[in-house]
């Protein structure tokens, strides 16, 4: 599958909330760095965060656009309460090895009705 077919497969299965989806997408010894948080690496530690953001807030990626060049996919993004930002895949042999993404947490956390950590507050 192409990076962006990959990509494509990925929002799909985002949209269903299927972590085990998700995670299979992703090679064993991926890179998934939101720019927000510190890196995590391996699929596990994807399917990790997937459980637990998908248990405490509804997302839905649409689609803005996609663009391909060799191994990367590059996916600008929103949500239907307004959020945006991009994301940029690594894919090879039809899996994700590598995940950087862009987004406003602090609007999350608040369209989200979720706490606000302190650290985000000064």
């Amino acid at each position: 599958m192409s990076p962006s077919g990959v990509v494509r497969e990925w929002v799909r299965r985002f949209n269903a909330a299927d972590v085990e989806g998700l995670a299979a997408l992703y090679a064993e010894d991926c890179v998934n760095h939101q720019v927000v948080t510190e890196p995590l690496y391996g699929r596990e530690a994807i399917a990790s965060l997937f459980r637990r953001e998908f248990a405490r807030a509804t997302m839905v990626c649409e689609v803005e656009q996609i663009l391909e060049d060799g191994e990367w996919a590059v996916m600008e993004w929103r949500d239907p309460l307004g959020l945006r930002g991009c994301g940029f895949f690594r894919v090879r042999d039809g899996r994700i090895v590598f995940q950087r993404g862009y987004f406003d947490q602090l609007s999350f956390f608040r369209q989200q009705g979720l706490p606000v950590p302190e650290h985000y507050l000064g």
